[in-house]
């Protein structure tokens, strides 16, 4: 494959070189968050920079800026500075008292979220050859096809994904190198002066790290092929207890940090509907609303990774 090139370069470039996905697409149109589940995620996110007394929130990966435009219709007017940060151009129709920035700014105290933004920071993609040596993966961007390229040394991976567990070396297990993901976040948490810096995303710890690795590709709401030929979104779930370490976060589900920020399903009494149907019909919608953002095997196993300053 004379067109094969090293995951972490044709990823980035898939994504964020000329035209790349980011840049011409509006991800909203291809996968769904938190954010697009329910407004409770915003309000929560409110509620924490609320009772935190922080007024400046910078949404890093901010897409559509579908977050800040909720976290504006759920706070007091005047009550945030709402910044968004993206490579992509300001989103049309954005408020016009909502900052949109290319970088995080250079140093601002306030509430630093990162939602789904690391598990599209591009990384290095390894695996273990028939003798034991781990190489990285070089792939063809148009056709998705790999083989394997030089040894890989990174530290990283002995500390966070040995490729060896128990001393047993299979051939053909994999790993993402995560060390880029902790750098680009700690050097995100290092613009906060004083304040919290929260990063939610889909992830693993060293005791479950996946043996195949966890590369995907979505597009129009679907799971597509893997390839990286700027068609569709790469991602990969993120080694969330190494980057915790790195900033000095705190770990937990969304399930449970919601429920701190007073996100719960609460039913509503079935004699509502006989007095009140719509009101009935509205309450319902909410609570399976929480119910989504909060669910075992989907948004509520996402990873919130706090770190305060």
């Amino acid at each position: 494959m004379r067109s094969a090139r090293p995951w972490r370069e044709a990823w980035h470039d898939a994504l964020y070189g000329h035209d790349g996905f980011f840049l011409r697409e509006e991800p909203a149109a291809h996968f769904r968050t938190s954010v697009h589940a329910s407004t409770f995620f915003a309000e929560a996110l409110v509620r924490l920079a609320r009772d935190r007394g922080l007024r400046t929130v910078v949404d890093l990966g901010s897409g559509g800026g579908e977050l800040l435009t909720a976290m504006r219709e759920h706070s007091e007017p005047g009550e945030l500075e709402l910044v968004g940060v993206d490579i992509a151009r300001r989103p049309l129709g954005l408020a016009a008292d909502i900052e949109w920035l290319r970088d995080v700014p250079a140093t601002f105290d306030g509430l630093l979220v990162a939602n789904e933004w690391l598990d599209n920071v591009v990384c290095d993609v390894v695996q273990l050859d028939s003798d034991a040596v781990v190489r990285f993966v070089l792939v063809d961007p148009e056709t998705g096809d790999e083989q394997l390229g030089e040894p890989c040394s990174d530290p990283w991976l002995s500390r966070w994904w040995p490729l060896d567990g128990a001393g047993v070396a299979v051939p053909g297990l994999r790993a993402e190198v995560g060390s880029a993901r902790d750098d680009a976040w700690s050097a995100a948490v290092d613009h906060l002066g004083h304040g919290v810096a929260v990063a939610v995303d889909y992830g693993h710890l060293l005791q479950t790290r996946p043996p195949l690795g966890s590369l995907r590709s979505y597009r129009d709401g679907h799971e597509v092929s893997v390839r990286p030929d700027g068609s569709r979104d790469v991602t990969a779930h993120v080694a969330v207890d190494a980057v915790a370490a790195r900033v000095g976060g705190r770990l937990q589900s969304q399930r449970e940090a919601l429920a701190g920020l007073g996100v719960a399903a609460t039913w509503p009494d079935a004699a509502l509907a006989a007095r009140d149907p719509l009101a009935y019909v509205e309450a319902l919608s909410r609570a399976g609303e929480a119910v989504e953002l909060t669910a075992c095997g989907g948004l509520g196993e996402l990873w919130w990774i706090t770190a305060e300053r």
